[in-house]
């Protein structure tokens, strides 16, 4: 007879205690993009370098994930989380005294480097704790975190008008500094013999061997595949919906950048949730469960972006969008559980930080082509449909996808005893 295993101690005690360094990570990263006018009017630059500040983040980023991914399967998660968080918190205190556009610039790169290091090591570390039964749940209430710290920083830029742009970061650093000291006597690594990354003695994880053993996977190949054409998806979301809102619909700003990102991100958390947990359940008797899940998101998805992308009425486009955010947050929530199966337990914080730099990399070139597109007067609506085929092609990549018996004993294992 099949029962569960016990839950590794403090398992989700860690799903709560990241879930509020996950949110200030999105914050201070973000905040700048809400304090337009205020940073402007006190350090003068042009349009072209206020938005380089936020590509010098993404770029560096973007480089640097796989490479941040390896320190935290080197030298523990838990390290490189406190490190990184203190860093970063420091330069947001710093980014307040920044006086000329260069020194601006200059923590901007800084602060890449820092808050790159934490989302491989924090996925990584709940995926070391929730061993299998309980790991889609997890790690989709770790990404709410990331919802919610998009949210949160609009209140840079309202204190940015009241108090003065160098006040929010304090305002937020100081919390994150205090927070962090906090962290640092509760969080730890799982111990090993409990964990599935036992055969990974620390200082024993070497780069090159790492991508070796990723990048000689095919299950893993297709997987990155499939990043690469939700993230490329993402990219058209992110970057024009709003602006398709505007334009089709004749809403004045605000409304349609409500319209196009509240009911999507909401949507988007609930999807997260309800899959993972389904996905779990399921997990228990099929590990397949982590490839079907997103596929059976992705196809009630895709009828959705057809709806919102050629409907004339707000309301139905409005459904659509909400179709859209639920359904693809199936892939959200097992992302990372499927992840722990289609790479080597010990290099999965450096396949984290390589998925990183796919999603960075690809979401920005889609936005850029976008851009082209639109240059060329091509219908906003036909660039809309270019969601569906994206994730139609997900779709494809995700069922060639095979487990192989090494990945599916992982699986189950946590789940059942005999």
């Amino acid at each position: 007879m099949k029962t569960d295993a016990p839950l590794l101690p403090r398992a989700w005690l860690i799903v709560g205690l990241l879930w509020f360094v996950a949110c200030l990570n999105v914050m201070a990263r973000t905040m700048i993009t809400t304090m337009h006018g205020s940073l402007v009017a006190a350090i003068p630059m042009t349009e072209a370098q206020f938005g380089l500040l936020m590509s010098a983040f993404m770029c560096v980023y973007g480089v640097m994930s796989p490479f941040a991914g390896f320190l935290s399967d080197r030298f523990g998660r838990s390290r490189v989380i406190l490190i990184a968080m203190a860093i970063w918190s420091i330069v947001t205190w710093l980014t307040s005294y920044a006086t000329t556009y260069p020194e601006l610039l200059v923590m901007r790169v800084l602060m890449a480097l820092s808050e790159v290091c934490y989302i491989p090591a924090g996925v990584a570390l709940i995926a070391d704790y929730h061993r299998g039964p309980t790991r889609g749940l997890a790690t989709g209430i770790h990404a709410t975190a990331l919802v919610a710290g998009g949210m949160f920083a609009s209140v840079g830029g309202w204190l940015a008008e009241r108090h003065g742009w160098s006040y929010a970061f304090v305002a937020v650093s100081l919390p994150s500094l205090a927070y962090c000291f906090a962290l640092s006597f509760v969080l730890r690594d799982p111990p090993r013999e409990a964990s599935d990354v036992a055969g990974a003695p620390a200082g024993q994880v070497l780069f090159g061997p790492a991508l070796a053993s990723l990048f000689g996977r095919g299950s893993f190949l297709l997987f990155l595949g499939c990043v690469a054409c939700l993230d490329g998806c993402n990219g058209i979301l992110i970057g024009w919906l709003p602006t398709y809102m505007a334009e089709h619909f004749h809403l004045a700003q605000g409304v349609a950048g409500f319209s196009a990102t509240g009911y999507l991100s909401v949507a988007g958390v609930l999807g997260m949730l309800v899959a993972g947990s389904w996905a779990d359940r399921w997990s228990r008797t099929n590990p397949r469960s982590r490839v079907l899940v997103p596929v059976i998101g992705l196809c009630i998805a895709t009828p959705g972006v057809v709806v919102a992308a050629d409907t004339g009425t707000l309301s139905v486009a409005i459904g659509g969008l909400i179709m859209i955010g639920f359904f693809r947050g199936f892939w959200g929530s097992n992302l990372m559980p499927l992840l722990c199966l289609v790479s080597d337990p010990r290099y999965r914080a450096t396949a984290f930080g390589l998925v990183n730099t796919a999603s960075v990399f690809v979401g920005g070139l889609v936005i850029y082509f976008v851009g082209v597109l639109r240059d060329r007067h091509v219908n906003f609506s036909l660039i809309f449909n270019f969601l569906g085929v994206g994730q139609v092609v997900a779709i494809g990549l995700l069922l060639l996808i095979k487990l192989g018996r090494p990945a599916l004993l992982r699986e189950l294992r946590p789940a059942a005893s005999t």
